[in-house]
């Protein structure tokens, strides 16, 4: 099983595949709008600048599983998220990220890598490889443009081509 077996719903109601972006390294990063991570949207929408048009994709996944930081709607959250941040990388509809009733993505996080691979807070990073591998994960107080991450997404872009 890859990452590209999974699909989302998208945060305007339309499914998701994961498979729409085989060959592209994607990043996967659980959202809130009420967070002390939340400035993190600008560094995101930064990296999806940066790396867009050499195959990057960025998914936002709101989710309300921590402090219950993200308690609004699709439309509520799309507006913050495109208003205040100028977020424009797709974003899914608002998901379950740990325990039982997660998205089966997360599901297959802890059941793939153990279950110090779950998030443990707001803007957990997932790096999927080209071909849907799992092959960097960060914690939330990691910030999106940390060298360490900008360097793992220049070496999947670079593994893309």
């Amino acid at each position: 099983m890859t990452v590209h077996d999974f699909t989302f719903d998208s945060i305007d109601g339309e499914p998701l595949p994961l498979s729409a972006y085989k060959g592209r390294p994607v990043l996967v990063v659980n959202t809130a709008s009420e967070c002390g991570y939340t400035p993190q949207y600008a560094e995101l929408e930064a990296l999806w600048i940066r790396y867009r048009d050499r195959g990057l994709v960025v998914l936002g996944v709101p989710s309300n599983d921590f402090g219950e930081q993200e308690p609004g709607g699709a439309a509520e959250i799309k507006a913050f998220c495109s208003n205040t941040y100028g977020v424009d990388f797709p974003m899914t509809a608002k998901q379950r990220v740990i325990g039982g009733d997660a998205h089966p993505f997360y599901r297959w996080v802890v059941e793939a890598f153990g279950e110090a691979a779950a998030p443990r807070w707001n803007f957990h990073k997932y790096l999927v490889g080209p071909e849907g591998d799992l092959v960097g994960l960060w914690p939330s107080a990691v910030r999106p443009l940390d060298p360490e991450i900008t360097a793992a997404i220049e070496e999947q872009l670079s593994a893309a081509h």
